[in-house]
């Protein structure tokens, strides 16, 4: 069905990820509309993917534990404890699926919210870095009705450095709605 409603939509891909990329931190906006989950989920399926999200161990219970599973969702117990006793950050048990999953390719949207944020939960950064992994850039352009993988990022280590290149790739993709959709005002300095 989803496959179907991007193709009647007139959505095309336009890059892909490269196969040789099994783990990774995918990076998903703008996110202004509900839509984008049923474009996206058309994408995933074009391009034969099989991405992950992370969300509250909380969820993964009757009612919604089958149907959470099977749409790619990772629980996240956010309660945990490292080896010193201390509670583990929600970017360090994010960072620690990666080295349970060898195929693990986790989908974040950084702005967490449809309506405008001008700052970004920069998370997705962290977990790639801790995890060692690249960041691959994903889009959904509404006034071309094109989407895609188009970038990996190495994180370099340098935050501000990386998340620049990340805001400029972002800057000029045109959502939805596009007076919900900033980058990240600081970081695009």
């Amino acid at each position: 069905m989803f496959k179907f409603i991007f193709k009647l939509f007139g959505w095309k891909i336009t890059h892909y990820l490269p196969n040789d990329i099994k783990q990774c931190v995918i990076v998903v906006a703008p996110h202004t509309s509900n839509w984008e989950f049923v474009f996206g989920m058309g994408a995933i399926k074009f391009m034969k993917l099989n991405p992950r999200f992370a969300i509250k161990k909380e969820w993964i219970r009757f009612p919604f534990k089958k149907l959470m599973l099977s749409s790619g969702a990772l629980p996240i117990d956010r309660n945990a404890k490292n080896n010193l006793g201390e509670k583990k950050g929600t970017v360090d048990a994010m960072a620690e699926l990666f080295k349970t999953n060898p195929n693990l390719r986790l989908v974040i949207t950084p702005e967490g919210t449809r309506s405008r944020m001008e700052k970004w939960k920069t998370g997705f950064y962290h977990v790639a870095v801790k995890a060692n992994v690249p960041i691959a850039l994903g889009y959904m352009d509404y006034e071309k009705r094109q989407c895609g993988i188009s970038s990996i990022i190495y994180p370099s280590g340098d935050f501000k450095k990386d998340m620049k290149i990340i805001m400029d790739f972002y800057k000029d993709v045109k959502a939805k709605h596009p007076e919900n959709f900033s980058v990240d005002v600081e970081l695009s300095k």
